[in-house]
Protein backbone atom coordinates (compact mmCIF):
# COMPACT_ATOMS: atom_id res chain seq x y z
CA UNK A 1 0.00 0.00 0.00
CA UNK A 2 1.30 3.30 -1.10
CA UNK A 3 1.68 5.91 2.08
CA UNK A 4 0.55 9.55 1.06
CA UNK A 5 2.74 12.28 0.94
CA UNK A 6 3.94 14.08 4.37
CA UNK A 7 1.85 17.40 4.46
CA UNK A 8 4.22 20.21 5.64
CA UNK A 9 2.30 22.63 7.52
CA UNK A 10 2.95 26.12 9.53
CA UNK A 11 1.81 27.78 12.48
CA UNK A 12 2.78 31.12 12.95
CA UNK A 13 3.57 33.24 16.34
CA UNK A 14 3.78 36.59 15.39
CA UNK A 15 2.09 39.92 15.95
CA UNK A 16 -0.04 42.07 13.92
CA UNK A 17 -0.01 45.83 13.41
CA UNK A 18 -2.28 46.43 16.12
CA UNK A 19 -5.59 48.63 15.58
CA UNK A 20 -3.97 48.70 11.89
CA UNK A 21 -5.68 46.45 9.39
CA UNK A 22 -3.56 47.29 6.34
CA UNK A 23 -0.46 47.12 8.39
CA UNK A 24 -1.35 43.50 9.65
CA UNK A 25 -2.34 42.12 6.30
CA UNK A 26 1.62 43.36 5.01
CA UNK A 27 2.54 41.68 7.92
CA UNK A 28 0.23 38.13 6.67
CA UNK A 29 1.53 38.25 3.30
CA UNK A 30 5.36 38.21 4.76
CA UNK A 31 4.91 35.71 7.32
CA UNK A 32 2.89 33.50 4.75
CA UNK A 33 5.58 33.76 1.68
CA UNK A 34 8.49 32.44 4.64
CA UNK A 35 6.11 29.54 5.50
CA UNK A 36 5.72 28.77 1.99
CA UNK A 37 9.68 29.21 1.01
CA UNK A 38 9.77 26.21 4.01
CA UNK A 39 7.47 24.46 1.83
CA UNK A 40 4.08 24.85 3.77
CA UNK A 41 0.85 23.45 2.65
CA UNK A 42 -1.27 24.69 5.34
CA UNK A 43 -0.40 28.00 7.27
CA UNK A 44 -2.47 28.81 10.70
CA UNK A 45 -2.41 32.60 12.03
CA UNK A 46 -3.60 33.14 15.41
CA UNK A 47 -6.87 34.40 16.48
CA UNK A 48 -7.91 37.95 16.05
CA UNK A 49 -4.86 38.69 14.24
CA UNK A 50 -6.38 41.22 12.15
CA UNK A 51 -6.39 43.98 13.33
CA UNK A 52 -6.05 42.89 17.20
CA UNK A 53 -6.51 40.49 19.96
CA UNK A 54 -7.32 43.79 22.22
CA UNK A 55 -5.43 42.46 25.24
CA UNK A 56 -5.36 44.39 28.66
CA UNK A 57 -8.25 46.62 27.02
CA UNK A 58 -11.23 47.45 28.51
CA UNK A 59 -13.42 49.51 26.25
CA UNK A 60 -14.17 52.21 29.02
CA UNK A 61 -16.78 49.21 29.98
CA UNK A 62 -18.07 49.05 34.12
CA UNK A 63 -20.97 47.63 34.90
CA UNK A 64 -23.63 50.19 34.33
CA UNK A 65 -21.63 52.92 32.45
CA UNK A 66 -19.35 53.15 29.72
CA UNK A 67 -16.47 56.06 28.55
CA UNK A 68 -16.45 58.65 25.95
CA UNK A 69 -12.77 57.30 25.73
CA UNK A 70 -13.87 53.69 25.39
CA UNK A 71 -16.29 54.67 22.78
CA UNK A 72 -13.70 56.29 20.29
CA UNK A 73 -11.32 53.58 21.36
CA UNK A 74 -14.18 51.03 20.23
CA UNK A 75 -14.59 53.22 17.04
CA UNK A 76 -11.23 52.76 16.07
CA UNK A 77 -11.21 48.71 16.44
CA UNK A 78 -14.43 48.46 14.55
CA UNK A 79 -13.24 50.67 11.56
CA UNK A 80 -10.03 48.09 11.49
CA UNK A 81 -12.08 45.47 11.63
CA UNK A 82 -12.81 43.18 8.42
CA UNK A 83 -16.03 43.06 6.54
CA UNK A 84 -16.49 39.09 5.11
CA UNK A 85 -16.75 38.99 2.11
CA UNK A 86 -14.75 42.22 1.14
CA UNK A 87 -11.29 43.74 0.26
CA UNK A 88 -9.67 42.45 2.88
CA UNK A 89 -10.94 38.62 2.31
CA UNK A 90 -10.36 39.59 -1.17
CA UNK A 91 -6.27 40.59 -0.40
CA UNK A 92 -6.03 37.37 2.11
CA UNK A 93 -7.22 35.29 -0.84
CA UNK A 94 -4.60 36.69 -3.18
CA UNK A 95 -2.09 36.00 -0.82
CA UNK A 96 -3.00 32.35 -0.61
CA UNK A 97 -3.32 32.10 -4.15
CA UNK A 98 0.16 33.47 -4.66
CA UNK A 99 1.75 30.96 -2.58
CA UNK A 100 -0.26 27.91 -3.39
CA UNK A 101 -1.32 27.10 0.25
CA UNK A 102 -4.55 26.68 2.40
CA UNK A 103 -4.73 29.64 4.65
CA UNK A 104 -6.85 30.15 7.95
CA UNK A 105 -6.64 33.08 9.92
CA UNK A 106 -8.28 34.65 12.23
CA UNK A 107 -10.25 38.34 12.21
CA UNK A 108 -12.63 40.60 13.80
CA UNK A 109 -15.40 40.58 11.41
CA UNK A 110 -17.74 43.83 11.19
CA UNK A 111 -21.47 42.50 10.44
CA UNK A 112 -21.99 44.15 7.01
CA UNK A 113 -25.78 45.25 7.48
CA UNK A 114 -25.25 47.05 11.17
CA UNK A 115 -21.35 47.75 11.42
CA UNK A 116 -22.31 47.64 14.89
CA UNK A 117 -21.57 43.81 15.50
CA UNK A 118 -18.16 42.60 15.75
CA UNK A 119 -17.95 38.74 15.74
CA UNK A 120 -14.46 36.85 16.69
CA UNK A 121 -13.96 35.00 13.19
CA UNK A 122 -11.67 32.20 11.34
CA UNK A 123 -11.52 32.44 7.71
CA UNK A 124 -10.29 29.66 5.50
CA UNK A 125 -8.67 30.17 2.08
CA UNK A 126 -8.05 27.79 -0.28
CA UNK A 127 -5.05 27.89 -2.80
CA UNK A 128 -6.68 28.94 -5.60
CA UNK A 129 -7.61 31.88 -3.36
CA UNK A 130 -11.15 31.04 -3.32
CA UNK A 131 -12.45 31.99 0.57
CA UNK A 132 -14.05 28.67 1.11
CA UNK A 133 -15.53 28.85 4.64
CA UNK A 134 -15.58 31.34 8.23
CA UNK A 135 -16.57 30.32 11.75
CA UNK A 136 -17.89 32.46 14.40
CA UNK A 137 -16.81 31.93 18.01
CA UNK A 138 -19.83 30.59 19.87
CA UNK A 139 -19.03 31.98 23.32
CA UNK A 140 -16.66 34.89 23.90
CA UNK A 141 -14.48 34.53 26.85
CA UNK A 142 -15.43 36.95 29.93
CA UNK A 143 -14.30 40.59 28.83
CA UNK A 144 -14.40 39.17 25.30
CA UNK A 145 -18.26 39.90 25.69
CA UNK A 146 -17.94 43.47 25.82
CA UNK A 147 -16.68 43.43 22.37
CA UNK A 148 -17.54 40.13 19.88
CA UNK A 149 -21.10 38.97 19.86
CA UNK A 150 -22.12 35.33 19.16
CA UNK A 151 -21.99 33.14 16.36
CA UNK A 152 -24.32 29.90 15.72
CA UNK A 153 -24.47 26.73 14.10
CA UNK A 154 -24.51 27.99 10.98
CA UNK A 155 -20.55 28.62 10.70
CA UNK A 156 -19.21 25.29 11.93
CA UNK A 157 -17.73 24.52 9.35
CA UNK A 158 -15.36 22.01 7.99
CA UNK A 159 -13.56 22.37 4.83
CA UNK A 160 -12.71 19.16 2.65
CA UNK A 161 -8.93 19.08 0.95
CA UNK A 162 -6.85 16.50 -1.04
CA UNK A 163 -5.26 15.71 2.06
CA UNK A 164 -8.14 15.37 4.63
CA UNK A 165 -10.49 17.44 6.51
CA UNK A 166 -9.63 20.71 7.92
CA UNK A 167 -12.10 22.35 10.37
CA UNK A 168 -11.67 23.98 14.04
CA UNK A 169 -12.24 25.92 16.94
CA UNK A 170 -11.14 28.95 18.42
CA UNK A 171 -9.66 29.61 21.99
CA UNK A 172 -11.87 28.57 24.85
CA UNK A 173 -14.51 26.94 22.48
CA UNK A 174 -12.03 24.13 22.84
CA UNK A 175 -13.39 23.81 26.20
CA UNK A 176 -16.89 23.12 25.30
CA UNK A 177 -17.12 19.41 25.11
CA UNK A 178 -20.57 19.28 22.85
CA UNK A 179 -18.11 21.53 20.34
CA UNK A 180 -15.72 19.31 19.83
CA UNK A 181 -17.84 16.19 19.50
CA UNK A 182 -19.33 18.11 16.98
CA UNK A 183 -15.70 18.81 14.77
CA UNK A 184 -15.34 15.02 15.42
CA UNK A 185 -18.21 13.94 14.08
CA UNK A 186 -17.65 16.04 10.70
CA UNK A 187 -14.79 14.30 10.71
CA UNK A 188 -12.17 16.79 11.06
CA UNK A 189 -8.26 15.51 9.88
CA UNK A 190 -6.54 18.54 10.69
CA UNK A 191 -8.07 20.61 13.66
CA UNK A 192 -7.25 23.95 13.67
CA UNK A 193 -7.09 25.88 17.40
CA UNK A 194 -5.88 29.75 17.06
CA UNK A 195 -5.61 31.07 20.60
CA UNK A 196 -5.09 33.76 23.04
CA UNK A 197 -4.17 31.58 25.97
CA UNK A 198 -0.49 31.22 26.88
CA UNK A 199 -1.10 29.16 29.84
CA UNK A 200 1.17 26.18 30.28
CA UNK A 201 -2.32 24.43 30.74
CA UNK A 202 -3.12 24.81 27.20
CA UNK A 203 -0.95 22.63 25.83
CA UNK A 204 -2.58 20.14 27.68
CA UNK A 205 -5.53 20.70 25.56
CA UNK A 206 -3.98 20.79 22.86
CA UNK A 207 -2.84 17.21 23.51
CA UNK A 208 -5.78 16.03 25.22
CA UNK A 209 -7.72 16.84 21.83
CA UNK A 210 -5.26 15.48 19.35
CA UNK A 211 -5.90 12.13 21.68
CA UNK A 212 -9.14 12.22 21.89
CA UNK A 213 -10.03 13.33 18.05
CA UNK A 214 -7.44 11.24 16.68
CA UNK A 215 -6.50 14.26 14.66
CA UNK A 216 -3.57 16.47 13.84
CA UNK A 217 -3.97 19.58 16.12
CA UNK A 218 -2.27 22.71 15.01
CA UNK A 219 -2.56 25.22 18.14
CA UNK A 220 -1.28 28.97 17.77
CA UNK A 221 -0.59 32.00 19.34
CA UNK A 222 0.55 35.36 18.76
CA UNK A 223 3.47 37.17 20.46
CA UNK A 224 3.09 40.58 21.66
CA UNK A 225 4.52 43.20 24.25
CA UNK A 226 3.90 46.34 25.31
CA UNK A 227 5.91 48.61 23.07
CA UNK A 228 4.20 47.04 20.20
CA UNK A 229 0.60 48.88 21.30
CA UNK A 230 0.08 52.05 18.70
CA UNK A 231 0.47 55.29 21.28
CA UNK A 232 -2.97 56.75 20.27
CA UNK A 233 -4.43 53.67 21.55
CA UNK A 234 -3.00 54.46 24.74
CA UNK A 235 -3.78 57.63 24.90
CA UNK A 236 -7.22 56.92 24.40
CA UNK A 237 -6.70 53.74 27.69
CA UNK A 238 -3.52 53.14 29.00
CA UNK A 239 -2.78 49.72 29.51
CA UNK A 240 -2.78 48.50 33.27
CA UNK A 241 0.33 49.99 35.30
CA UNK A 242 0.60 45.86 36.66
CA UNK A 243 0.66 44.86 33.08
CA UNK A 244 4.00 42.51 32.11
CA UNK A 245 5.87 43.83 29.39
CA UNK A 246 5.16 40.37 27.55
CA UNK A 247 1.27 40.30 27.42
CA UNK A 248 1.72 37.12 25.29
CA UNK A 249 4.00 34.46 25.01
CA UNK A 250 3.11 32.33 22.33
CA UNK A 251 2.86 28.41 23.15
CA UNK A 252 2.13 27.55 18.98
CA UNK A 253 2.36 23.76 18.97
CA UNK A 254 1.25 21.04 16.57
CA UNK A 255 0.19 18.15 17.89
CA UNK A 256 -0.39 13.80 16.44
CA UNK A 257 -3.15 12.16 16.23
CA UNK A 258 -1.57 10.36 19.30
CA UNK A 259 -0.88 13.03 21.73
CA UNK A 260 2.69 13.74 20.77
CA UNK A 261 4.14 16.40 19.90
CA UNK A 262 5.38 17.73 17.08
CA UNK A 263 6.71 21.04 16.68
CA UNK A 264 6.94 23.53 19.87
CA UNK A 265 5.71 24.40 21.56
CA UNK A 266 7.68 28.04 21.10
CA UNK A 267 7.72 30.31 23.76
CA UNK A 268 8.62 34.44 24.22
CA UNK A 269 9.48 34.96 20.66
CA UNK A 270 8.28 35.43 16.89
CA UNK A 271 8.81 32.34 14.66
CA UNK A 272 7.15 29.74 12.64
CA UNK A 273 6.51 26.29 13.82
CA UNK A 274 6.74 23.74 11.24
CA UNK A 275 6.17 19.82 11.23
CA UNK A 276 5.60 18.01 8.22
CA UNK A 277 2.57 15.30 8.78
CA UNK A 278 2.41 11.59 8.05
CA UNK A 279 -1.16 11.55 7.04
CA UNK A 280 -1.20 7.34 7.26
CA UNK A 281 -1.08 8.07 11.26
CA UNK A 282 -4.32 9.48 10.57
CA UNK A 283 -5.71 6.18 9.74
CA UNK A 284 -3.65 4.06 12.30
CA UNK A 285 -4.40 5.85 15.23
CA UNK A 286 -8.17 4.95 14.44
CA UNK A 287 -7.79 1.53 15.02
CA UNK A 288 -8.35 1.18 18.59
CA UNK A 289 -10.65 4.67 18.95
CA UNK A 290 -13.05 6.61 16.64
CA UNK A 291 -14.44 8.85 18.67
CA UNK A 292 -17.55 9.04 16.29
CA UNK A 293 -17.34 6.26 14.66
CA UNK A 294 -16.78 2.66 16.48
CA UNK A 295 -16.16 4.39 20.24
CA UNK A 296 -19.27 6.49 19.43
CA UNK A 297 -22.01 4.57 21.25
CA UNK A 298 -25.06 6.41 19.55
CA UNK A 299 -27.63 3.62 21.15
CA UNK A 300 -26.40 5.25 24.75
CA UNK A 301 -25.42 8.78 23.44
CA UNK A 302 -27.16 11.65 21.11
CA UNK A 303 -25.97 14.93 20.41
CA UNK A 304 -28.45 17.63 17.90
CA UNK A 305 -26.22 20.36 16.28
CA UNK A 306 -28.34 23.21 14.88
CA UNK A 307 -26.76 24.39 11.89
CA UNK A 308 -29.39 26.92 10.69
CA UNK A 309 -28.37 30.73 10.04
CA UNK A 310 -30.22 33.02 13.24
CA UNK A 311 -30.48 36.37 11.61
CA UNK A 312 -32.33 39.23 13.46
CA UNK A 313 -35.31 38.88 11.43
CA UNK A 314 -36.51 37.04 8.46
CA UNK A 315 -38.38 38.95 5.58
CA UNK A 316 -40.66 36.54 4.17
CA UNK A 317 -42.06 37.68 0.02
CA UNK A 318 -45.24 36.92 -0.26
CA UNK A 319 -46.41 35.16 -3.48
CA UNK A 320 -48.16 36.91 -6.17
CA UNK A 321 -47.91 40.41 -4.44
CA UNK A 322 -45.81 43.60 -5.46
CA UNK A 323 -43.80 45.49 -3.77
CA UNK A 324 -45.95 48.13 -4.29
CA UNK A 325 -49.62 46.66 -2.92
Amino acid sequence: MDSPQPLRVAAVQAAPALFDREGSLERVASWTARAARDGARLVLFPEAFIPAYPRGLGFGFVVGSRTEAGRRLWQRYNEQSVEVPGPTTERLGSIAREHGVYLSIGVTERDRVTRGTLYCTQLYFGPDGALLAKHRKLKPTGSERLIWGEGDGSTLSVVDTPHGRMGGLICWENYMPLARAAMYAKGVDFYLAPTADSRDAWQATMRHIACEGRCFVLGCNQFVTRDMYPEEVLREEPLPADAPHVMSRGGSVIVSPLGEVLAGPLWDEEGIVTADLDLGLLIRARLDFDPSGHYARPDVFHLEVDERERPAAAFLQQLGRSSGS
